[in-house]
């Protein structure tokens, strides 16, 4: 116990708000879960998400020769909330309000284990993890007791709720596991019934074909058009599972996350999506270094503003829709066009003109299928 004292209090001063331990054996259920998953059809899109790969990421002991334990490892990112919500603003996802995570958990975590052997006083293997490689951080973070799974499929820990992010030390120290919490959300639905786009297939289930977050960061074609209208003015990520959970509305801030790397960025939370339609790459690229949201690159960001300002529904995003129609790219134009559609139809002039004028002078096959699609669900709701 001393020893496991020695290594909370090291990772508590490189900035982690919580650690706990757990053993290397494999995470039997977590895997299973996971392959059904797969082969429901819950997690297409992600052509990396193998059944091969779930395997190696729920059995440590493959991930480091001599693995005993492994040491779970969180940070809490909530921080300060944002402001009142703009005509057209969008909203992005609280993680991504500050630097790239995986790059500053990894500055951490590489500050543990490089003081991890004087602590132990003797060499110690490890092999690190923070999100992005093939371990399975939240089952890890379940069965040390960091947290419990929500229905969301969220690790939810007492105090900090899921604002959390997680890293984990995969290692050949023996260390004695702390006990899984016994903490559950009992009848709870709220995340699942606040799922605009019914994402939540199940408790703990997540069809990520549906998932905002998916589809506007990992999806890089055409958003499906019966999801647009329900995504709202999210254009990076989506928080609504988090912000209705009653464990998050009373949960504590970091201690790191209103300061340093986890600090917002001016008008991250909340960016201008006229400014997002017309960013060119260079301005993107500046933006955005070491930020998550380069992850979406600038054509992806743009398709998701055409969305949100179809959403929105204020007349000043009409023109630069229209020039976005003329001068963009082929899966900018066809958002654009979807979305000057939803403008048309509220009876706006300009949009419908400027859709017309499009059929007649676009040539990609998809942006004329997208335009043909608005004008004639016009003319339909037109003849009733």
């Amino acid at each position: 116990m001393e020893l496991k004292e020695r290594i909370r209090s090291l990772a508590l001063s490189k900035g982690f708000d919580l650690v706990r331990f757990t053993n290397a054996e494999p995470f039997v259920e977590d895997e299973e879960a996971a392959i059904k998953r797969i082969r429901d059809g819950h997690m297409d899109g992600y052509s990396w998400y193998t059944e091969s790969r779930v395997r190696k990421m729920n059995r440590p002991m493959d991930l480091l020769e001599g693995a005993r334990s492994v040491i779970s490892l969180a940070v809490s990112y909530l921080g300060e909330s944002p402001g009142n919500p703009k005509v057209n603003h969008g909203k992005t996802a609280r993680y991504s309000w500050g630097d790239d995570y995986h790059t500053t958990i990894k500055g951490m975590i590489s500050e543990f284990t490089g003081a991890l052997s004087g602590v132990v006083g003797a060499n110690v293997k490890t092999r690190a993890f923070v999100d992005d490689g093939p371990m399975n951080d939240r089952a890890a973070a379940r069965r040390s007791g960091l947290g419990w799974m929500g229905k969301n499929t969220n690790v939810i820990s007492p105090g900090f709720g899921s604002w959390i992010l997680l890293g984990q030390v995969v290692t050949d120290l023996e260390l004695e596991p702390d006990a899984s919490l016994k903490k559950t959300c009992g009848s709870c639905v709220r995340c699942i019934d606040d799922c605009p786009t019914g994402a939540i297939v199940a408790p703990y289930v997540i069809d990520n074909t549906k998932c905002i977050s998916y589809l506007t960061i990992e999806l890089r074609g055409s958003i499906p058009i019966e999801l647009r209208p329900l995504m709202g003015d999210w254009v990076f990520g989506c928080d609504i599972c988090q912000d209705v959970c009653p464990v998050n509305r009373k949960a504590e801030p970091g201690k790191t996350a209103v300061s340093g790397d986890f600090k917002q960025r001016p008008g991250f939370s909340t960016p201008e999506l006229l400014a997002l339609l017309e960013m060119d790459q260079e301005t993107f690229s500046k933006t955005y270094k070491n930020s998550p949201v380069k992850r979406a690159k600038k054509i992806g960001l743009q398709r998701n503003a055409c969305v949100a300002l179809g959403n929105n529904g204020d007349i000043n995003a009409v023109q630069p829709l229209i020039k976005a129609l003329i001068g963009s790219e082929s899966l900018v134009r066809a958002h654009a066009a979807w979305a000057l559609g939803r403008f048309a139809e509220s009876g706006n002039d300009h949009a419908f003109e400027a859709l017309k004028l499009a059929l007649h002078n676009e040539k990609d096959e998809e942006v004329l299928k997208e335009i043909d699609l608005a004008l004639s669900y016009l003319e339909t709701t037109q003849a009733m």
